[in-house]
């Protein structure tokens, strides 16, 4: 009997493959001719051709050599800008210099070791006039009741309470402070900016400064903030500027029974042998806004943080930089709220324009837009450094 187990010489698994390798050209086929699918691939493949990467990876050596060069350049423009940094800190010295008779009668006022005369006190509001006409309607009306009741209004020294109603205002700081804190911040009378000598590295150094208290005898508490204004030589194309490098508190000298940063827990122990208990107390570390005067220190030697140390040094940071640059400046402003309200309408406005910008890709995508937003002196006696 004939072998069947081949078909005119052919065997059976070529016939199979040659049937598979017509259908998937009939796919194919079918696939390239829909306009969706094709414009999908084209999209993909100018995506990958564009990339800035692979782009300069397709241009000849003596072209790379010159980008080269660009960007030795660019290292150069770097470093000029960290010198430009380097001299605004000394004209932020400066002018510190110049602001501080106007701090120093700023903290006499709150005091109420000055009082101010009427020329320093009279204000002219957003809405006088019109407060101006209701007022004198009603003080015809209840002109007597106004002298009587002036008579009886009290009458405090200074502006009570004036940094710690700032602290309570603002969320960043409210976040720190316990109940256990507020008494000792009602004594807060001043806090100023001191920027590091000429020649020194470049720093800025945080004094809160208390009226006899019972808490601490300290009369200053210093925060000390080092900063860096030069390019990383790892990576020179990231510098954007000065930056908060590291920070060191002071040590408090707490009275007996009052550091609030630590807190008295009682454990009980069994003996193991007669298995008797006993119980111990031990001191542990307590939540306050005081912890702000013994920082965590940044990492050295090749050591990293772990992400927790990384984000509270982070925060120190950023609060020490707040301090800095909005508290001190503009301190009546955060004590009555209107700066506060300021910096809500400015990052409303931010959202808002983002959403505008939304919605302008969805209806125009040719109309894409892209926004991009970018010291240290002796320390008082009353603190002894950390």
């Amino acid at each position: 009997m004939a072998d069947n187990s081949f078909s005119d010489g052919v065997p059976p698994d070529s016939l199979e493959a040659a049937k598979n390798a017509s259908n998937t050209e009939k796919l194919a086929d079918q696939v390239m001719q829909n306009p969706q699918v094709l414009a999908a691939l084209q999209e993909r493949l100018d995506s990958v051709s564009h990339t800035p990467s692979s782009y300069i990876e397709t241009l000849p050596k003596a072209v790379k050599r010159r980008i080269n060069a660009l960007k030795q350049l660019q290292v150069k423009c770097a470093h000029i800008e960290a010198k430009f940094y380097e001299e605004v800190h000394d004209l932020e010295r400066k002018y510190a210099a110049l602001y501080q008779p106007l701090f120093d009668k700023r903290r006499e006022f709150i005091t109420g070791d000055a009082e101010p005369t009427d020329a320093e006190s009279e204000w002219h509001s957003e809405n006088e006039e019109e407060d101006k006409l209701a007022g004198d309607i009603k003080n015809k009306a209840i002109i007597a009741e106004k002298e009587a009741a002036a008579a009886e209004e009290p009458n405090p020294k200074g502006i009570p309470e004036f940094w710690f109603t700032i602290f309570r205002n603002v969320d960043m700081l409210s976040e720190l402070v316990q109940e256990y804190d507020e008494p000792i911040l009602k004594h807060l009378q001043d806090i100023k900016v001191k920027f590091s000598d000429p020649g020194q590295p470049m720093s800025f150094v945080l004094e809160f400064h208390f009226e006899s208290n019972d808490y601490f005898t300290n009369s200053v508490l210093t925060k000390t903030y080092k900063m860096k204004s030069e390019p990383d030589k790892a990576d020179p194309f990231s510098f954007e500027g000065p930056e908060i490098v590291d920070c060191d508190g002071c040590t408090i000298d707490w009275k007996k029974g009052k550091n609030v940063t630590v807190k008295t827990i009682k454990k009980k122990q069994k003996h193991k042998g007669r298995g008797t208990v006993r119980t111990i107390t031990k001191q542990v570390p307590n939540d306050s806004f005081f912890n702000f005067f013994s920082p965590l220190k940044a990492s050295g030697d090749g050591e990293s943080l772990d992400e927790d140390s990384e984000f509270t040094l982070a925060s120190d940071f950023e609060i020490g930089h707040f301090f800095r640059e909005r508290i001190v400046p503009r301190a009546v402003l955060y004590f009555t709220g209107e700066a506060i309200e300021d910096d809500d309408n400015f990052e409303e406005g931010e959202e808002g324009e983002e959403e505008e910008l939304e919605g302008d890709e969805e209806g125009e995508d040719e109309d894409d837009a892209e926004i991009n937003p970018k010291k240290e002196p002796s320390q008082p006696s009353e603190c002894k450094q950390q």
